[in-house]
C-alpha cells in the first residue's frame, strides 16, 4: 500500500428532504465567514462507512444548515438549506493510528479536507466535508471541516452528537435554526455592554502587514500540542488558587500557566493582551441547541511581574462579571452600523495583533467531544487540526480518551523549538510528579508533550 492516502470511495450525503430555510447571517458569522474549522477524530476501531453516512444523512435533516450552501443577497449573507449535500470521502493509508494522531497538526497531514470559506461565500461549495481514514495498522480517524458562517464549535457539536445519536439508534438532541441573528440577539441583549467592539478597521499599513502575517503563516509559525494531566491540572489549580485567594477553574489555571511559561522563554516582559472567546448561549439565557457563531469575548492585561496566578484569578472574575463588563454584541452592532457592512470584510478581530503579541486562548473542554459514540466506540483523541497557522493561538480540549487537557498553540518557528526543547518541556510540565500514571496512548503519540 502507498505511504500516501489512496481514494477508496467518495459519496454526497444528503438528508433527502430540503425545508428550503434561508438563515440571515448575523455579524459574527459574517466577521468569520472567510474561515473554515477543522477537527479530528480518532477510534482504535475501524468504523462502518455505510452506517456511517446513513447517521450524516439523518443528522444533517436535524440540522440541515451542514448541508446547505452561501448566498449573498443586497449585501447581506445567507444560508440556504437546500440539501446539496456533504461531501464523504474515504481514504486508506499506510500507517498506525499513533502515526496519524502525531501528524494531525502538521501541514499536509491530509486528514481532513478543508472547505475553501472564501470561495463557498459565493454559493455552490459544500459548508461541511467528512474523511474517514483508514490506516493499515488498523483504526479509523474522521476529519470534519465546516465554514465558520454556519456556525460555531457549539453549532458543530450539535451535528455531531445528531449524527452519534442516529447511528446509535438514540434520541437526537434539540436543535434551533437563527433565521436571523442580530434580529435576536437585538430582543436578548442588555441595553448597556462594555462599549468596545470586538474588532477594528486597521490603517492600510497595518492591514499590509496583518496580510503578510498570513501569507507567511505557514513559513513562519509551528503548531505545537501539550498534554497536561489530570493529577498535574489540580496541583497547578490549587497552587494558584491558594496565591490568589480565591476558587479558580482549571480552564484560569491552564491559561495562565501556559501563556506565562511562553512569554517567559520569549524573555518577553512586556505588558501584553490575552483574547478568551465567549459562548454567550449561556450568559444570556439563550438555549443550547441554538446554531450559529453566539460568540463575544474577554480582553485581559497580561503583565509578567504580576505572576500566573493574577492572570487566572482576573480571567475567572471576567467570567463572573462578564455581561455586565466584557460582552460587546451590542458595541459590535453599533460598529457595524456606523461603518457600513460593506467595509465589514476589511476589518479584523482585536484578538488577530500578531505584531503585539497577542494571545488568543479558546477553551473547548466540555463540549462532549468524547461523548461522542459511533457503533459503540468512543474517540481515544480529538483535536484541532490548526488549518491556518497564525501565531498566538491557542485551543484546549480535553486530552487522550476525554482525560486532561491537551493544548494547542500556534508559535513563531523559534519559539517553537524553544517550547519543545528541555527547558520548555521542564516548564510546561513544572507540576508533573513522576509518580503520576498517564494514558497509555499518550506514550504512543511522541509529538505530543
Amino acid at each position: 500500500m502507498s505511504v500516501w492516502p489512496q481514494l477508496r470511495d467518495s459519496r454526497l450525503v444528503r438528508a433527502g428532504r430540503a425545508p428550503g430555510t434561508v438563515l440571515r447571517c448575523g455579524l459574527m458569522d459574517t466577521m468569520l465567514a472567510d474561515l473554515a474549522v477543522s477537527v479530528v477524530l480518532f477510534f482504535e476501531q475501524a468504523l462502518d462507512e455505510d452506517r456511517l453516512a446513513a447517521g450524516l444523512a439523518r443528522a444533517l435533516e436535524r440540522v440541515p444548515v451542514f448541508a446547505g450552501r452561501l448566498r449573498t443577497v443586497d449585501g447581506v449573507l445567507e444560508v440556504v438549506c437546500d440539501d446539496s449535500g456533504v461531501p464523504l470521502t474515504r481514504y486508506e493509508v499506510d500507517g498506525t493510528l499513533a502515526g496519524a494522531m502525531g501528524r494531525v497538526t502538521a501541514a499536509g497531514a491530509q486528514l481532513v479536507d478543508p472547505v475553501d470559506a472564501p470561495a463557498a461565500r459565493t454559493g455552490g461549495l459544500p459548508l461541511l466535508t467528512v474523511r474517514l481514514t483508514r490506516p493499515s495498522a488498523g483504526g479509523t480517524v474522521l476529519g470534519c471541516s465546516w465554514h465558520h458562517a454556519v456556525g460555531d464549535l457549539q453549532s458543530f457539536m450539535l451535528l455531531l452528537h445528531a449524527w452519534s445519536a442516529a447511528v446509535e439508534g438514540e434520541e437526537l438532541p434539540q436543535v434551533e435554526l437563527i433565521e436571523d441573528q442580530d434580529a435576536l440577539l437585538e430582543e436578548v441583549l442588555p441595553a448597556g455592554d462594555s462599549g468596545r467592539p470586538g474588532f477594528r478597521l486597521p490603517a492600510p499599513a497595518e492591514a499590509a502587514v496583518l496580510a503578510r502575517e498570513v501569507a507567511a503563516g505557514p513559513r513562519a509559525n509551528r503548531t505545537v500540542q501539550v498534554y497536561f494531566g489530570d493529577a498535574e491540572l489540580d496541583r497547578m489549580r490549587r497552587e494558584f488558587a491558594t496565591a490568589a485567594g480565591r476558587r479558580l477553574s482549571t480552564g484560569d489555571a491552564l491559561l495562565a500557566h501556559v501563556a506565562t511559561v511562553i512569554r517567559a522563554l520569549d524573555d518577553d516582559r512586556e505588558e501584553r493582551r490575552v483574547t478568551v472567546p465567549v459562548n454567550v448561549r449561556r450568559p444570556l439565557g439563550l438555549p443550547p441547541g441554538l446554531v450559529g457563531n453566539l460568540l463575544s469575548e474577554i480582553h485581559l492585561p497580561q503583565r509578567p511581574q504580576d505572576g500566573p496566578a493574577a492572570l487566572a484569578a482576573a480571567l475567572r472574575t471576567a467570567v463572573e462579571d462578564f455581561t455586565t463588563r466584557h460582552l460587546n454584541l451590542r458595541a459590535n452592532l453599533a460598529f457595524l452600523e456606523s461603518l457600513g457592512r460593506s467595509r465589514l470584510r476589511e476589518c479584523v478581530p482585536l484578538g488577530f495583533d500578531p505584531e503585539r503579541r497577542r494571545f488568543s486562548f479558546s477553551n473547548w473542554s466540555r463540549f462532549g467531544a468524547y461523548r461522542v459514540s459511533f457503533q459503540g466506540h468512543r474517540p481515544v483523541f480529538f483535536s484541532p487540526t490548526a488549518n491556518y497557522p497564525l501565531p498566538w493561538v491557542c485551543w484546549t480540549v480535553e486530552g487522550f480518551h476525554g482525560t486532561g487537557q491537551l493544548t494547542t498553540v500556534v508559535l513563531p518557528a523559534r519559539l517553537a523549538a524553544r517550547l519543545r526543547g528541555t527547558a520548555g518541556r521542564a516548564a510546561l510540565h513544572r507540576y508533573r510528579d513522576p509518580a503520576d500514571v498517564l494514558p497509555a496512548v499518550a506514550a504512543t503519540v511522541p509529538k505530543v508533550l
